[in-house]
């Protein structure tokens, strides 16, 4: 029992040594839906409708590092141009979470190990996106979100002309204005020097508390 309590007690001091932040802390994480041009959200990860089969997120929220809000405002201005946006599926996600979605998949091409760097989106410096039109509605793409298949790859040849066309604008435009692509995945991208920044355990329930209530900007 008494060794129990001292592995609490030092667990703490053993996460910040190993640069992972704790929920206690507010990092500089910022709700996309506070962005002058927002993307549509499609949180699939606060319902049962993914891969898992179980909400992971108490509520629908996609939160980054406030580095990324500059680069992802000027992709919308340019998606714009053309009649398109940004619809956002994730962003953030907590270290134990990310445990949970490798514990079930454990295959690397679609879910990060975080025996092996921690993760990517758990240093929320990872975004998954898609384009949609000036309705809103998706357009046409090789493969769904999180289908774990052959079709997500970026370089994958198969599918209609129009979806090629529609995923290889997202990956040219995504690229030009700072993130990485991730071949596996063709929604999934990282800002560049993601490796640097520190993966964080902070609880969604600990953001809302640090910024306050959710503003969602007038489209």
């Amino acid at each position: 029992m008494r060794l129990f309590s001292l592995s609490r007690l030092f667990l703490p001091f053993y996460l910040a040594l190993s640069g992972i932040l704790l929920g206690s802390e507010c990092p500089e994480l910022v709700d996309v839906a506070s962005m002058r041009r927002p993307p549509l959200e499609e949180i699939r990860y606060a319902t049962r409708a993914n891969f898992t089969g179980e909400q992971l997120y108490p509520f629908p929220a996609a939160y980054v590092r406030k580095q990324l809000i500059p680069h992802l405002e000027q992709i919308q201005r340019e998606l714009a141009s053309k009649g398109l946006a940004l619809k956002i599926y994730d962003g953030y996600r907590p270290l134990p979470i990310q445990q949970k979605m490798w514990d079930l998949i454990r295959d690397e091409r679609f879910v990060s190990n975080p025996a092996v760097n921690r993760g990517r989106h758990t240093r929320g410096t990872a975004v998954d996106v898609t384009l949609v039109d000036r309705r809103g509605k998706p357009v046409p793409m090789p493969s769904d979100f999180d289908e774990f298949s052959p079709r997500a790859a970026v370089n994958y040849r198969g599918g209609t002309p129009e979806e090629r066309r529609n995923r290889d604008l997202l990956q040219r435009v995504m690229i030009s204005h700072g993130f990485l692509s991730y071949p596996d995945e063709w929604w999934h991208f990282d800002f560049k020097g993601w490796e640097k920044f520190p993966p964080m355990r902070v609880r969604f329930q600990d953001l809302k508390r640090c910024q306050g209530p959710r503003e969602i900007t007038a489209r």
